[in-house]
């Protein structure tokens, strides 16, 4: 083991922390994008310092961009001494809401009991941190490195990515020649490699219906009995087929090894929203329910899709004057890197000279970033790798351990010097 790399990160421990600590005090609450101009300022400003280039990527014309809420991406890349290969490590900078429950600031970087506390601590600026450390301690050992490194921080992850890694994968930052290898530090566990994640069709059902006076319901036509009727179909008939589905994808957790649909949610009538007042008296003409249905790599889009239109056109057919349409909101195909893929191995030496073990390899039940990469990018030669407990994201209180960053960190910098120098040591 190199041990000159490996104390390069240990006396960066408190640098670690208090850099952590200060990207969460940015509240890049997302919706609707608050803060996104400043976290990226400073990201860039750190790295300029470190050497590194650094670009700011304004996504103009995507979902939630405004002069009041710019998506602004920063992409910094170092180029080496000599020829080589590029590897990227990238992490977006939003965060959801704090939402109630929380017993300190979620906004303070708090520091307490070998944690670092704060909404995105764990999800993932804790992530963002440690791979920044992890870069410049290799570059302090190994300053005539062959080929070229990038960090990047990226806006709208959790809204989809659209604003952030989708709009630059559609400007060739992740593609080739310029970027052969992505590690994103998502909070997938620190002796975990991500390969991939599940498939995702969001779609909305509308059912339609007739307008009329709410005291003679039987001169209209309800939409939302009509949607009662999709929804008991869907109980009696499509999640106990879903529930059958087993998936040879290492996804965790175990429950996530089956197919699944989320009924994300339902709205209907005129009003939605009557409180302090009343509803309207109007039998409701429209009914709207939003499904997230999360499938495997052994099934096919095109039946995914013809499994919940093909209960919507059997009621159809059934059900006096049932009418629906249903639009595609967002789709994404399952994602699975190869275990022999050189980014896979180069960590999976770090994790075994951090840990003395072997990795688990597994699969996210949600998606994320990598879908970009791969679908628009064409980068294939990526992974989810980086510190914190996935059970803690998105939770009251999320934290992400000191320790666990620091191991991170250093297994990040070990399967740099792999991917780049073709070593583990020296």
């Amino acid at each position: 083991m190199n041990g000159r790399l490996l104390k390069a990160i240990d006396i960066r421990r408190d640098e670690l922390v208090a850099l952590t600590a200060d990207l969460i005090r940015f509240p890049t609450i997302n919706p609707p994008g608050e803060a996104y101009g400043p976290c990226a300022d400073y990201i860039g400003e750190r790295l300029r310092k470190s050497g590194f280039e650094t670009e700011f990527i304004r996504a103009e014309g995507t979902p939630g961009d405004t002069d009041r809420y710019p998506r602004i991406n920063v992409v910094a890349r170092l180029d080496g001494r000599s020829p080589g290969a590029c590897v990227h490590f990238n992490s977006h900078i939003d965060v959801v809401e704090a939402g109630d429950g929380w017993t300190v600031d979620p906004f303070a970087g708090t520091v307490r009991d070998g944690k670092v506390y704060g909404r995105g601590a764990c999800d993932m600026k804790g992530g963002l941190a440690a791979s920044i450390i992890a870069v410049e301690a290799f570059v302090e050992v190994f300053p005539d490195f062959p080929g070229a490194i990038e960090i990047s921080g990226t806006v709208d992850e959790e809204s989809g990515g659209f604003g952030g890694v989708a709009h630059l994968a559609g400007l060739g930052y992740f593609s080739k020649p310029r970027v052969d290898h992505v590690i994103i530090p998502e909070p997938l566990n620190k002796d975990r490699i991500c390969l991939g994640h599940r498939g995702v069709w969001w779609a909305e059902i509308e059912t339609k219906g007739e307008i009329a006076h709410g005291s003679m319901p039987f001169l209209g036509d309800n939409a939302v009995r009509h949607m009662g009727a999709v929804l008991q179909a869907f109980e009696d008939e499509l999640f106990p087929a879903l529930d059958r589905k087993i998936t040879r994808m290492p996804v965790v957790p175990e429950g996530a090894r089956r197919s699944t649909m989320n009924i994300n949610s339902i709205h209907g009538g005129q009003t939605e929203d009557f409180r302090p007042g009343l509803p309207s008296p109007n039998v409701p003409d429209s009914c709207r329910l939003t499904i997230d249905r999360r499938f495997l790599l052994e099934e096919d889009l095109a039946t995914v899709k013809a499994e919940v239109t093909g209960v919507l056109d059997r009621l159809k057919r059934e059900r006096k004057k049932f009418d629906y349409e249903i639009r595609d909101l967002m789709e994404v195909l399952p994602l699975m890197t190869e275990r022999d893929a050189p980014v896979v191995k180069a960590v999976a030496q770090g994790i075994h000279a951090i840990f003395d073990r072997e990795p688990d390899y597994v699969i996210s039940p949600g998606t994320y970033d990598q879908k970009h990469i791969a679908r628009i990018g064409h980068i294939y030669d990526c992974i989810a790798y980086g510190p914190g407990i996935l059970d803690l994201a998105h939770r009251p209180d999320e934290w992400v351990g000191i320790s666990d960053m620091v191991e991170s960190a250093k297994v990040m910098a070990i399967g740099l010097n792999v991917l780049l120098r073709g070593t583990a040591t020296g």
